[in-house]
């Protein structure tokens, strides 16, 4: 199991090197820090586990928390389920647009015409 990367083997080669580095006098008060450290984050994520099962009440036990995992996530599966939840939405929201499009282009056509702007240069990209 690897946590951000870190194997057992880079674990132990870190713990060597931190060994070495701080020498024998002050290995036992880093260590000491350290396991200070993993309580209290500890602590912090417990802490934040209560509060969130008070806020949200009953509800809280039931959410599948595995369902919520990050890690399971198939980015291809997700964009499929959107594609075929959205399919009628973006059938009708295709046939709303193409109405909307020739309802403005028979406004147009029945619109009197500016004499004045009858043959004067119109740039399409420009818009």
């Amino acid at each position: 199991m690897t946590f951000l990367g870190l194997t057992l083997d880079k674990l132990i080669v870190i713990g060597v090197i931190a060994a070495i580095i701080l020498g024998p006098e002050r290995l036992p008060a880093a260590a000491e820090r350290l396991a200070g450290l993993v309580r209290s984050v500890r602590d912090l994520a417990n802490g934040a586990k209560d509060r969130m099962r008070e806020e949200m009440g009953p509800e809280f036990d039931e959410v599948d928390w595995r369902k919520l995992d990050p890690r399971q996530y198939d980015p291809r599966r997700i964009v499929r389920e959107a594609l075929q939840d959205d399919a009628p939405k973006a059938a009708a929201a295709a046939s709303t647009v193409a109405a909307t499009a020739a309802a403005g282009r028979a406004r147009r056509r029945a619109a009197p015409r500016d004499p004045l702007l009858d043959g004067a240069p119109y740039d399409a990209e420009a818009t």
